[in-house]
């Protein structure tokens, strides 16, 4: 008996299958992408979210919000912790003392989800510490001290002090970290480093020929959750958001910032009514420093 022969597919059925798989794969990885482009998205408003709800749960405690900044540099998301559910982590904290100090050394390594964006492919700067993604907002000057946001150095500002509305004042924002390097290729990643003198003498092109010149170079953005300073804990809204030009600290007293996202995503923000939005890309320096301040009486232009 001669045995059957069995079905099989010829080469030309298997290329032609192979065509089409890969015709429809190819159709949906754009699909996919979305897909996780909004879950990024979308996890990362709930974190900025949480951070909202814990500032305001901070204010019914103390009847006030926390320091952007204080003496020893510790942020507003240290004085969080207990309102995300980080308890634990806050007491490990010894606030008398700087955070640089041997006693906060365990704290400052803790990696806290909440603090993170998935929409930032990288997860951290130095193993020093552990990273963030949210800077609170300062206001629309250079310098952290006497500024004319809601937390700036040393601050403690109340809700009834913020009379441009709750809705119309910048709480805080996204933005990317750095990437730990030294050498000027990406304004996402990298910034430029001064003194603290400069403060004083800042203007809009500042830090442009330093970065062009691969001058003054540093890429620890958002390299600690724990430190209040400028572009750790804290940012101004002097540079639009994706902003060409560099940003700059003057030894983190305060500076030049803008708010950055990777290519084809979403730089979000938080209001001081607890609402989180997607910025505008469009937004005016106008009406971003209008955002920025509590109590500047601007009206808010028609592109937030």
């Amino acid at each position: 008996m001669n045995p059957r022969p069995r079905a099989a597919f010829t080469l030309f059925q298997l290329l032609v299958l192979l065509a089409l798989l890969a015709l429809l794969f190819s159709l949906l990885l754009p699909a996919v992408a979305k897909v996780r482009q909004a879950a990024g998205r979308n996890a990362s408003q709930n974190n900025m979210k949480q951070l909202a709800l814990a500032c305001h749960n901070y204010h019914d405690t103390y009847q006030k919000f926390c320091p952007g900044n204080n003496d020893n540099n510790f942020s507003a998301a240290a004085y969080l912790l207990p309102y995300i559910e980080q308890e634990n982590v806050y007491k490990q904290i010894d606030f008398k003392k700087p955070i640089s100090d041997k006693a906060n050394e365990t704290a400052r390594k803790l990696i806290i989800k909440t603090f993170l964006s998935p929409q930032d492919s990288r997860p951290q700067v130095t193993e020093d510490s552990a990273a963030t993604n949210y800077l609170f907002s300062a206001g629309s000057k250079y310098a952290l001290a006497d500024n004319d946001g809601v937390f700036y150095q040393n601050s403690g500002v109340k809700f009834q002090e913020i009379t441009d509305g709750t809705s119309n004042t910048i709480l805080a924002g996204e933005t990317l970290k750095g990437d730990g390097g030294t050498k000027a290729e990406d304004v996402r990643r990298q910034h430029v480093k001064l003194s603290k003198d400069a403060l004083t003498e800042l203007k809009d092109e500042t830090g442009v020929d330093d970065f062009k010149n691969n001058k003054n170079i540093a890429g620890d953005r958002c390299a600690s959750w724990i430190d209040g300073r400028f572009l750790q804990g804290t940012f101004t809204c002097t540079r639009l958001p994706n902003d060409a030009k560099p940003d700059a600290t003057c030894a983190g007293l305060g500076g030049l910032s803008a708010l950055r996202c990777e290519e084809g995503k979403n730089v979000n923000i938080a209001m001081c009514d607890g609402s989180v939005r997607v910025l505008n890309p469009k937004v005016s320096m106008e009406t971003w420093k209008a955002l920025a301040t509590r109590a500047g009486g601007e009206v808010i232009g028609n592109d937030f």
